[in-house]
């Protein structure tokens, strides 16, 4: 079993009068700790180990920047330059403790992890999906990422789907985990590609938006967003090919396409403007205006918003009475309202990912991503 990701506390650079030095054995003690996590603690830790490492053995950075393109390195020096002149006695102390964070994390999450879920699915690192109740519920789970759906999530949510659409249950759910529904596309999965790798990474990815956009398309059963946060991107878009979208009054929907030099995706190109009107489609998609819950509701996006507070208990008694439905029934009703339109929406999806493939290897595009690692990394 997989361990259930984990929030990891953040660690304060900076050393009180009571702190103690490690030496350099319990240094490298850390060294060999941290190579018994078995889960990926998430690029930004990953970055934070990798800076007090360099700063504990070689100091201050002395190196060169690397180029803008070279996303990977120059992380890597963002990370080590901002440490700036921290001991190399504190740098090794900073290293150790956080080493120690996240293995004494990672084994609170095995103890919870040792009584699993009722109903749970194995097989899966980025999601959760259990089915309890005639209910399939797909929950993302990169908390520590706001959920960003990096190549892996798509798989195992495409998985997903296939699975749900399959089994016993009546009706499926997807939520997230945490503060965020999900913060949309992992833009890790642009970087640390070469200038010869760009035709190749465009055409996957548009391959496999293709498939995972057409997942929801074609899903047979009742399909239900909860949005228990803020959603960006990719699973803003999808909202349209759901049958029903709850929302928590403190989530909020945005499409930036235009900010990244990208462009729509999901069919929203076709199903927003359906939804809410040519004006109010053209703020969202080519104009980057977020809606709160609210405005989501009244512009047909979101079907109902309910308070924070009561927003888990209230959605989940109504659903646990629609999965008490007739299961043909709803399947084949879901089927009939989905049928006129399915062939138009598989049109548009390989439209926008045909587009899409050709904005990734735009200059525009890659700038406008270069320019959102920059403003990151001074933030």
């Amino acid at each position: 079993r997989q361990a259930q990701a984990v929030c990891i506390p953040a660690i304060h650079l900076h050393m009180t009068a009571a702190t103690m030095q490690v030496s350099q054995k319990d240094f490298e003690k850390a060294q060999e700790q941290l190579k018994l996590l078995k889960k990926d603690p998430g690029n930004e830790t990953k970055l934070k180990l990798y800076a007090l490492f360099k700063q504990a053995t070689e100091g201050p950075c002395s190196s060169p920047k690397p180029g803008m393109l070279d996303f990977v390195k120059k992380a890597k020096w963002d990370a080590w330059n901002s440490l700036g002149n921290l001991s190399q006695d504190n740098a090794r102390q900073k290293y150790t403790e956080l080493v120690s964070s996240l293995l004494s994390a990672e084994s609170a999450a095995q103890k919870e992890d040792a009584s699993p879920e009722e109903g749970r699915h194995d097989g899966y690192e980025t999601i959760i999906v259990t089915t309890k109740n005639n209910i399939t519920k797909i929950m993302f789970n990169r908390p520590d990422r706001k959920n960003a759906i990096n190549h892996k999530m798509y798989r195992e949510i495409i998985k997903a789907l296939e699975e749900a659409g399959k089994d016993d249950s009546t009706i499926a759910v997807i939520t997230g985990n945490g503060d965020y529904y999900s913060s949309g596309n992992d833009l890790n999965n642009f970087t640390n590609i070469q200038p010869g790798e760009m035709k190749k990474m465009a055409s996957d990815g548009a391959v496999l938006l293709k498939e995972f956009v057409s997942h929801f398309i074609d899903f047979p059963k009742p399909l239900i967003a909860v949005v228990n946060g803020p959603a960006i991107g990719i699973c803003v878009t999808v909202l349209g090919l759901c049958d029903i979208v709850y929302a928590s009054d403190r989530a909020t929907f945005h499409s930036p396409f235009s900010q990244l030099g990208q462009s729509p995706e999901g069919c929203s190109s076709y199903l927003f403007p359906k939804i809410m009107g040519i004006a109010k489609a053209n703020e969202m998609l080519l104009f980057n205006k977020k809606l709160t819950a609210a405005e989501a509701c009244a512009q047909g996006l979101v079907t109902e918003v309910f308070p924070e507070r009561t927003f888990q208990e209230e959605v989940w008694a109504r659903l646990e009475a629609y999965a008490s439905l007739p299961k043909n029934s709803l399947a084949v009703s879901k089927q009939l309202l989905r049928s006129t339109e399915k062939e138009k929406l598989h049109e548009v999806n390989n439209k926008e990912c045909e587009v899409l493939r050709e904005r990734w290897l735009s200059d525009e595009c890659i700038n406008a991503i270069v320019s959102f690692f920059q403003k990151k990394s001074k933030l």
